[in-house]
C-alpha cells in the first residue's frame, strides 16, 4: 500500500522543542531528524546500507552538484537518484541556491535566475527556480527546496533586504514550476526557505511571505554561514515561532552536537551538515564527552574504544589505538570507521532528544548533555 505524500504529526512538545513523524511514499522520517549529506549520490566513506544501519531515515543530495556531474537527465534515464544509489528512503535535495553564495567567484545573478560557471571545467550553467524544480524532479528527490540567495550576514541590511525579497519572488516562482510537475507533485513536498540572516524584522517578511504562498514545510535559511552560535541562537530564539506550527522546521546547514540540541531547544525539527562526515574523514571523532582528535599521540596505546558509551559496530570492535594507527597512516579504512561512528553518534543524539521530549525529560537530558559534551 502507497503512503501519504506527506504529512507531520506531532507526538509530544516538552517546552518548544518537538517529537513527531513526517510520513511519506518511501518511509517516515522521525523527528527531530538529522539527515546525512550526501552531495554527489554518496555519503562519503559510507555504504547506503551501513547509513540506514545507524538509524537515518533520510539522507540530502545536492543539486548544483549532481545537475553538473553526472547530469540529472542522465540520472533520470538510470533510474532517478533512489536507484542510482541504492537508497530506497526519502531524500531531501536543496536547490543550489547555497551555491549562489559560496560560489560567488563563479557566477553572475539576475532576476531570472544565477548563471554559473561550472567549477569542474568551466562550463555555463544558467539555475533559474524552475529549472532548480525540474532538475529535482529528474532526480525523484521526495523534498524538494524551493530556489533563493543565500547572502552572509555582514552585508548591509539594504542587500539583505533585496536578497530576501528576490528569494521570496523565486519562492513563488519555485511553487509554480513544482506544482506544474504533475508526476512529481504527487508524491513529493515543496519546502519554502526564509531569509533575513540577523534581522527579525526581515525574518518576519520573509516568514508572511512563504505562509502565503503555502510549503508543506518551512527551512529557516541564512544561518551556519559564519555568524557564530550566539548570533544564529538569537535568530532561532524568534524565527521558528514566525512558521506555521503544524508544518516541520528545517534549519539548513547545521551542525556540531551542541548546535543541534540548542535548535531543538528552540522549536527545529530537522538538520543537515558535513560535519560528521568531513571530520571522519580527518579523524575527528564525536562523542559524548566532546570532540576527540584520533591523530593524538596520546590514543597510540589506548585500548579502549572511542566513546565507552556508544554501541556502535565501531566502539564495540575497534580501539582507539588501532583507529590512531589507520588515520596517522593515511588508511582509507580509518576515515570509513570515524565517519561511521559520527554519523551513529549523531543519530544517537537524535534519539536520545527525541526520546526525552516524548518523556517531558528534555531539561534533564540538555542538562546532562552539556555537562558531559562542554565540560572541556
Amino acid at each position: 500500500m502507497v503512503g501519504p505524500r506527506f504529512s507531520f504529526t506531532l507526538h509530544a512538545t516538552d517546552g518548544k522543542a518537538r517529537t513527531g513523524t513526517i510520513a511519506m511514499q518511501r518511509g517516515a522520517i522521525r523527528t527531530p531528524a538529522f539527515m546525512p549529506v550526501g552531495t554527489a549520490a554518496t555519503v562519503k566513506a559510507m555504504k547506503p546500507e551501513s547509513v540506514r544501519a545507524t538509524g537515518a531515515d533520510i539522507i540530502l543530495g545536492n543539486t548544483y552538484h549532481l545537475m553538473l556531474r553526472p547530469g540529472a537527465e542522465r540520472v533520470a534515464r538510470l533510474g532517478g537518484l533512489h536507484k542510482f544509489m541504492n537508497w530506497p528512503r526519502p531524500i531531501l535535495t536543496d536547490s543550489g541556491g547555497y551555491q549562489v553564495m559560496s560560489l560567488s567567484d563563479l557566477r553572475k545573478l539576475t532576476e531570472q535566475g544565477v548563471e554559473f560557471r561550472s567549477h569542474l571545467d568551466g562550463s555555463k550553467h544558467m539555475l533559474t527556480p524552475e529549472r532548480s524544480m525540474e532538475i529535482q524532479r529528474l532526480l525523484g528527490s521526495d523534498i524538494v527546496m524551493a530556489f533563493d540567495e543565500c547572502p552572509r550576514a555582514d552585508r548591509a541590511k539594504d542587500e539583505i533586504a533585496a536578497s530576501m525579497e528576490l528569494s521570496m519572488r523565486w519562492a513563488q516562482r519555485s511553487r509554480a514550476g513544482f506544482d506544474a510537475g504533475d508526476d512529481h507533485a504527487a508524491r513529493a513536498a515543496l519546502f519554502g526557505i526564509q531569509q533575513g540572516a540577523l534581522h527579525e524584522d526581515l525574518r518576519r517578511i520573509s516568514a508572511d511571505a512563504l505562509t502565503d504562498i503555502g510549503f508543506d514545510g518551512y527551512a529557516v535559511g541564512g544561518l551556519a554561514v559564519g555568524e557564530g552560535q550566539e548570533a544564529m541562537f538569537g535568530v532561532l530564539d524568534y524565527a521558528p515561532d514566525m512558521l506555521p506550527a503544524d508544518r516541520p522546521r528545517y534549519l539548513m546547514g547545521v551542525g556540531k552536537p551542541d548546535d543541534l540540541v540548542g535548535a531543538v531547544e528552540r522549536g527545529i525539527d530537522m538538520f543537515d551538515c558535513v560535519l560528521p562526515t568531513r571530520s571522519g574523514r580527518n579523524g575527528q571523532a564525536f562523542t559524548w564527552n566532546g570532540p576527540l582528535n584520533l591523530r593524538n599521540a596520546r590514543h597510540a596505546e589506548d585500548t579502549g574504544p572511542m566513546d565507552e558509551r556508544c554501541a556502535c559496530p565501531v566502539c564495540t570492535t575497534y580501539s582507539r589505538a588501532y583507529i590512531h594507527h589507520l588515520v596517522k597512516s593515511g588508511e582509507i579504512l580509518g576515515a570509513m570507521l570515524v565517519t561511521e561512528h559520527n554519523l551513529s553518534f549523531y543519530q544517537a543524539l537524535m534519539q536520545g532528544m527525541r526520546d526525552a521530549i516524548a518523556g517531558g525529560v528534555f531539561s534533564r537530558f540538555t542538562k546532562d548533555f552539556r555537562s558531559s559534551y562542554l565540560r572541556t
